[in-house]
C-alpha cells in the first residue's frame, strides 16, 4: 500500500522572520517581480519556497541560498519523498526553487558571478506517479448523469455540467461565470446551410502567463443557457454576483474549485468509475473531433489553446482502431 503523505504545514509569518535575511529578502523580491506568473502560481511558489527555507533553517543552520550545494538540495528532495509527497508535488517545489535560482543568475550576475543553479539534471526528479487512463464520459454515461440530476432537481449541478461542457472551460473559468451572463445576447449565424446559435460570457480570465492571464469570452450553448436560467429561478434573489455558489456561515459566496471536485464525486457514484472536472473539457474536445468529425482548429478555438498540438492531447481516441488497421 502506498505511503500516506505526511502533510507539510504552511510556513507561518513568524517563521518567515526566522529565515536568513538574504533568503527572505530575495524570495520576496522574486515573487514581487515575477509578473509573468499567475497569482495562483505565485501563491504556490511562495508556499514551496517557505517550506524549503524552513528546512534550510532547521537542517543547514540557516545558511544563505548562495551557499547551498547540490548535495544539500538532494537531501531536501529526499526528505520530501520520505514524507510521502507525490512526485508532482516534489517537481513543483523543484521548479519554484530553480526559478528563484534563475532569477539571481539573470539579475544579480554582477554581484554573484560564481553562483550556479544547484538543481541540475544529475539530481533526478522523482519519476511520475501512476496516471489514470484518460476516459471521458461516453454518451450513455453523460445521459445517465443528466437524467439523474434532473430527477433529483439538482439544478445548480446541471447548470455547471451543461455550461462547462458546452464552453469546454476549466474549473476556475466556470467559477467566474456571472449571473448577469444569462442576459447575454444570442449570436445567430448561418454556416454551410446550418443555423449556428450560441451565447458569449463577459471577459473571463483564463489560464495564461502573467497575472492577467489570457482574457477571452467563453461561448456556450442554448441548452446551457436554459439550465443556468432554471438554476437562477430556483435560487432566488441574493447579493452574490456569481452563478455558482455555496452557503458558508449563512452567507451566499462564490464556490471554490474544490466544490466542483465534490460534485464530480457524486458523478463517480452514478457511473461507477473515477471522473474529475477536467474530464468534461476532454469530453468536449473528443466529442467535437472524434464523434462529430469537426476540425481540430474548431476545438482549439473553443478551448482557447494557442496551438492545435495542445488540443490534440485533449482528444481521446480509441487506439484499438489503429491496431485493427495494422492487421486488416
Amino acid at each position: 500500500m502506498a505511503k500516506v503523505a505526511d502533510k507539510i504545514p504552511a510556513v507561518k509569518i513568524e517563521q518567515w522572520e526566522l529565515f536568513n535575511k538574504f533568503n527572505k529578502d530575495t524570495t520576496e523580491e522574486f515573487l514581487l517581480e515575477s509578473t509573468q506568473l499567475s497569482n495562483k502560481t505565485l501563491e504556490g511558489y511562495k508556499s514551496a519556497l517557505g517550506i524549503f527555507f524552513y528546512w534550510v533553517y532547521e537542517n543547514l543552520n540557516n545558511i544563505s541560498l548562495l551557499e547551498i550545494k547540490g548535495r544539500d538540495f538532494l537531501k531536501f528532495q529526499n526528505w520530501l519523498t520520505r514524507r510521502g509527497m507525490s512526485p508532482s508535488g516534489v517537481r513543483f517545489k523543484r521548479a519554484a526553487i530553480s526559478s528563484l535560482n534563475g532569477y539571481i543568475i539573470l539579475y544579480y550576475e554582477d554581484l554573484y558571478p560564481t553562483f550556479k543553479n544547484f538543481i541540475t539534471k544529475k539530481i533526478s526528479a522523482p519519476p511520475p506517479a501512476f496516471v489514470h487512463e484518460k476516459q471521458p464520459m461516453d454518451k450513455d454515461e453523460w445521459e445517465l448523469v443528466i437524467k439523474t440530476l434532473t430527477e433529483r432537481k439538482e439544478w445548480q449541478k446541471l447548470a455547471y455540467l451543461h455550461f462547462t461542457y458546452s464552453s469546454g472551460c476549466r474549473r476556475e473559468e466556470s467559477r467566474q461565470l456571472w449571473k448577469e451572463d444569462v442576459n447575454s445576447v444570442l449570436i445567430t449565424k448561418v454556416k454551410d446551410g446550418k443555423d449556428v446559435l450560441y451565447y458569449q460570457t463577459h471577459d473571463t480570465r483564463c489560464k495564461g502567463s502573467g497575472k492577467a492571464g489570457k482574457v477571452r469570452k467563453l461561448q456556450f450553448s442554448t441548452e446551457a443557457m436554459d439550465a443556468m436560467k432554471k438554476w437562477l429561478e430556483v435560487r432566488g434573489e441574493d447579493d452574490c454576483p456569481f452563478m455558482f455558489v455555496a452557503k458558508y456561515a449563512g452567507k451566499i459566496n462564490q464556490v471554490s474549485e474544490n466544490v466542483f471536485n465534490n460534485w464530480m464525486g457524486e458523478v463517480e457514484e452514478l457511473i461507477g468509475r473515477r471522473v474529475h472536472p477536467h474530464q468534461i473539457r476532454e469530453k468536449r474536445a473528443t466529442d467535437m473531433v472524434v464523434v462529430e468529425g469537426k476540425n481540430i482548429k474548431s476545438a482549439q478555438k473553443l478551448l482557447g489553446h494557442n496551438s492545435s498540438e495542445t488540443t490534440q492531447i485533449y482528444v481521446i481516441r480509441n487506439t484499438d482502431d489503429d491496431i485493427d488497421d495494422a492487421f486488416s
